[in-house]
């Protein structure tokens, strides 16, 4: 592969992983969905949703915010009856967040616009090759510099 392609690669990474491309994208997908479901919000359930339960500094690395940023979105989202808080059955003095039912139904609803959304914007492409990116992009991820 040459120096052109690894750098076209890197310079689309960069513009995917910046912390406001992020949020742009969390903010549209969770637009009406309640005051408890933002963009700061949204990467806590998320994240909860690919793990399962964690405690607030298990996860923190995870989605990239520190222990007190997550606590303080847990208790938005508790208070929505989207996650709770229990007791870690390894470690009496922690506290696990988890999420409800109604917690794992807004994650599943919220995903099913994000890849809604993704369609979409890929609908122009000619057949195949959304396919062929989507098989790449994994192979990318799973095998490539990330692992």
């Amino acid at each position: 592969m040459d120096t052109s392609t690894g750098q076209e690669i890197s310079d689309a990474l960069g513009v995917l992983l910046k912390r406001s491309t992020r949020t742009q994208l969390y903010r549209t997908l969770t637009a009406d969905v309640g005051e408890a479901v933002d963009e700061l919000t949204y990467p806590v359930l998320s994240g909860l949703a690919r793990t399962g339960p964690r405690s607030a500094a298990d996860l923190a690395p995870d989605i990239g915010l520190d222990r007190s940023g997550i606590t303080r979105r847990a208790t938005q989202l508790e208070s929505a009856g989207l996650l709770r808080r229990e007791p870690d059955p390894h470690d009496r003095r922690a506290t696990l967040l988890a999420l409800t039912e109604k917690g794992e139904q807004t994650v599943k609803a919220l995903r099913q616009r994000l890849s809604d959304h993704i369609e979409a914007s890929l609908a122009s492409w000619p057949p195949g090759e959304a396919a062929a990116f989507a098989r790449h992009l994994h192979r990318f991820v799973t095998d490539g510099p990330f692992t």
